[in-house]
């Protein structure tokens, strides 16, 4: 069996980039916060390696965005959060209390994509859908 890291590597060089050791310490960066802004990857890579700049985690990210390795979603005003497309396909759940991100598989939202297709002729990228609302937790304390 191919080992998925080979995977990537080659659909890089199949779009003419060069495998760099920035690249592979960003996508590692992503992997490893789960979920993060350019910002807290420039950090998680600076923390190993002082030699990345911003724009490189900028540029590097929409290089991995376009191979499909990595997706954005709008998780606050801030930067767009990066997220690994390996694993199962999710959407957010964001509450506006205490900031908390909750990863919810696709398949929980099934009756409201087959809604959203069947009565509007439209099919939600749920990998980017973001839902602000409050946690439990934070409902408690109101």
């Amino acid at each position: 069996m191919p080992d998925p890291a080979d995977d990537w590597r080659e659909a890089l060089r199949g779009k003419g980039y060069r495998l760099t050791p920035q690249r592979e310490l960003i996508l590692a960066a992503v992997n490893e916060l789960g979920h993060a802004t350019p910002d807290e990857v420039l950090a998680h890579v600076q923390a190993k390696v002082s030699a990345v700049n911003a724009s490189t985690v900028y540029r590097t990210l929409e290089v991995l965005e376009e191979l499909g390795l990595v997706r954005h979603a709008h998780l606050s005003d801030r930067a767009p959060t990066y997220h690994s497309t390996q694993g199962h396909t999710h959407f957010h759940l964001v509450c506006r209390g205490c900031r908390r991100v909750i990863s919810v598989d696709a398949e929980d939202a099934a009756a409201f994509v087959e809604s959203l297709t069947t009565r509007h002729a439209f099919t939600p990228d749920m990998g980017h859908l973001t839902v602000f609302g409050t946690c439990s937790d934070c409902q408690e304390e109101s």
